[in-house]
């Protein structure tokens, strides 16, 4: 487990990292979302003083080996194939990103469990639960968004926070799942950096019953309102390829997942159907050893109304 870090004493009060505490009363760690944003934001900062690239700093320690690639059509991702090229001189997605379900198991108290008040959400590696007690094994994936502004000519979006979750090898969802209930892993948030991006590093998920494999996600406008859904400007899902995703579960940790994905397709699953993931599918690269890295541009409309 992670040491606990301990608040400064200044004139002003106790203090973290220079920022004053937003609960004065409780330690570093229980200050809440907004605090862990404003913690990661200016940590960036201080990158961006030294010259070093945010976004490059950001895949060089979350990556395992491989490098990222821009995305690619739904048709070559689900074929299992790649594409190489620059994400400022390949074409655009076509469209927003389409608004879809956030499923059974946000965990972003709209329906019981809220991960998103506790303090440690804010995170890049979301393998192990917030505590370091539970970890989910399973082929290394480092998942890159890169958001995009559509009503601003599609300029990078920065300073979104984003709230990933997906379900892990097994196909079950911590916090939800029976024997998962006290467990957190395969959820965190990051706020996107000068390119509008963001970085996770987790594993590839499993594929469960009735539904292609995917990862969740929400983008909120500013970190003041990561904790209530109300804010929320876009909910969408990542879809993965089905070729990467069959070498994967060919693997003793992802039992049954295999034969779950030859029972489901892109044009029957429930939330990719309508277009065959043509906006959501990741381009991925690597291999099951040294791990994965699947990357997708995703365009939001900020002026979507918050619900």
């Amino acid at each position: 487990m992670s040491r606990i870090p301990e608040p400064e004493h200044t004139p002003r009060g106790p203090a973290y990292e220079g920022r004053l505490l937003d609960r004065a009363d409780d330690e570093v760690v229980d200050q809440g979302a907004p605090f862990d944003i404003r913690t990661v934001m200016s940590r960036r900062g201080v990158l961006s003083l030294l010259g070093i690239g945010v976004g490059a700093a950001a895949l060089a320690a979350c990556a395992p080996g491989v490098s990222a690639a821009p995305t690619g059509s739904a048709a070559a991702s689900a074929s299992g194939s790649t594409r190489t090229g620059s994400p400022t001189t390949d074409a655009l997605p076509a469209g927003e990103i389409p608004e879809e379900t956030a499923g059974p198991f946000p965990g972003d108290g709209s329906n019981g469990p809220d991960i998103l008040e506790q303090s440690g959400i804010v995170r890049s590696d979301i393998r192990s639960s917030i505590d370091g007690d539970a970890f989910a094994a399973g082929v290394p994936l480092t998942l890159s968004l890169v958001l995009l502004d559509t009503a601003n000519g599609d300029i990078p979006l920065t300073g979104a926070a984003v709230y990933v979750w997906h379900c892990d090898a097994q196909g079950g969802y911590s916090m939800y799942s029976d024997g998962l209930e006290d467990v957190t892993y395969l959820r965190g948030v990051q706020t996107a950096d000068a390119a509008g991006t963001v970085t996770f590093t987790t594993v590839f998920p499993g594929c469960y019953p009735g539904r292609w494999p995917h990862v969740h996600f929400e983008v909120y406008p500013d970190v003041d309102g990561i904790t209530d859904t109300a804010n929320v400007i876009a909910t969408s899902q990542v879809a993965l390829p089905r070729g990467i995703s069959e070498t994967v579960y060919a693997l003793p940790a992802y039992e049954g997942s295999r034969g779950n994905l030859d029972d489901i397709s892109l044009s029957s699953d429930m939330v990719f159907r309508d277009d065959g993931g043509a906006l959501q599918m990741a381009t991925v690269t690597g291999d099951a050893t040294a791990g994965y890295t699947a990357t997708l541009r995703v365009r939001v409309d900020t002026r979507t109304s918050v619900r």
